[in-house]
């Protein structure tokens, strides 16, 4: 019989989070196994007041936020601040988004953590890092894609646009919960614990390094495109008869024999000299494109998508929202919250043999009788 996947069973974590970042990456450790203490102000993650469209519950809080514990605790309080001392000393990793220096001004900055308990492994999560010129900027996901260049290569013409989903902000996180892995890994060797540093912009930065070469090494950054890819060409959407939209990709120059010879039925040739290789067909993509909108306007959906078929071209459905909630390959499972049963999409990586198991999403301050008893002996038992 199955049973869930939970390496990080018996690894504690201790987060001061808020919005997006920090808590992916700790929403992560929980669905590995960690046990996750989120310790939120009076008033909560502000992520809580984003919306309330699922069951009167916030989407963002929703989405990352399961399989946590939730203590309220102020931290400038002299009692609170024991408590989360006497927390952080029993912890293997704790995280943190808060503004850089916050912490540091009330004594409980990472290094002074590690301090008291060496085998913690701390991680700060900024927008900018914490040295040079914009370590103080506040840093939302929006700002960080304009700086990071991001917002230049997205949309269409003169259009630029940022991406439609916080997308630095998840960059980060992904980053943290890998580095976290790394860092428990190499506790194992070291028995230490280490700091991580992660911004915001320097994942970005990676992330962006295929325009940022191109602007480096030839001169110019590629071209906004829309759909269309900005470096490989043909690779976007076209309309068909009934006006439906298909996208197509063509990866190589296999790929693009069979496309011209199968499905363009030889209105492009493939060893046109426009067209003999990706960077040619980039250059002379208007012109491509036309040609190609003109064989698909003739054709219904069905003979588009028979000829692609037939020429094993890769393609897709230009979907809306309401395709993708409809969607037969999504696989959703369900969370338990205060609000009822919510239903969210399972975990993308699956191991053979085992099952996905997500915790519950607290209510704000749910466990803080049991996290006062537990880590606070003058705390009376019930």
């Amino acid at each position: 019989m199955s049973k869930p996947f939970k390496p990080l069973r018996g690894v504690t974590v201790v987060s001061i989070e808020q919005a997006v970042s920090a808590p992916y990456a700790t929403c992560r450790l929980a669905d590995a196994g960690a046990r996750v203490i989120k310790v939120e102000r009076d008033t909560g993650d502000f992520a809580r007041q984003y919306d309330e469209a699922v069951k009167g519950l916030a989407t963002y809080f929703v989405w990352i936020n399961r399989g946590k514990e939730s203590v309220q605790l102020n931290i400038k309080d002299e009692a609170d601040r024991a408590l989360f001392l006497r927390i952080t000393d029993q912890a293997d990793v704790f995280v943190q988004n808060l503004a850089p220096g916050a912490l540091e001004k009330i004594g409980l900055d990472s290094e002074s953590l590690r301090a008291r308990n060496p085998r913690l492994i701390t991680v700060d999560i900024s927008g900018y890092g914490e040295e040079g010129d914009y370590a103080a900027m506040k840093a939302y996901d929006n700002l960080v894609q304009c700086e990071s260049g991001l917002v230049d290569v997205t949309g269409e013409g003169e259009v630029r646009s940022k991406v439609g989903i916080s997308i630095a902000d998840i960059s980060a996180g992904v980053h943290a919960y890998s580095a976290v892995l790394e860092a428990l890994h190499e506790r194992n060797h070291t028995g230490r614990g280490v700091a991580v540093k992660i911004s915001m912009f320097d994942c970005m930065a990676d992330w962006m390094m295929v325009p940022y070469l191109h602007q480096a090494y030839a001169g110019r950054a590629p071209s906004r495109t829309g759909v269309h890819h900005a470096a490989i060409s043909p690779y976007g959407p076209f309309a068909t008869r009934e006006n439906k939209q298909v996208v197509i990709a063509i990866q190589n120059e296999r790929e693009w024999e069979r496309f011209c010879r199968v499905v363009l039925q030889d209105a492009v040739k493939a060893d046109d000299p426009r067209y003999i290789r990706n960077s040619a067909r980039v250059a002379n993509r208007d012109a491509l494109n036309a040609t190609i909108q003109q064989v698909f306007g003739e054709l219904t959906h069905s003979e588009v998508l028979e000829r692609l078929q037939e020429g094993s071209i890769a393609y897709a459905r230009l979907n809306t929202m309401e395709d993708f909630a409809a969607h037969p390959q999504l696989r959703l499972t369900e969370v338990e919250s205060g609000a009822g049963t919510i239903h969210i999409a399972d975990r993308p990586a699956r191991f053979g043999g085992y099952t996905s198991e997500f915790g519950r999403i607290p209510d704000l301050g749910e466990h803080n009788d049991a996290i006062r008893r537990e880590f606070d002996p003058s705390q009376p038992e019930n």
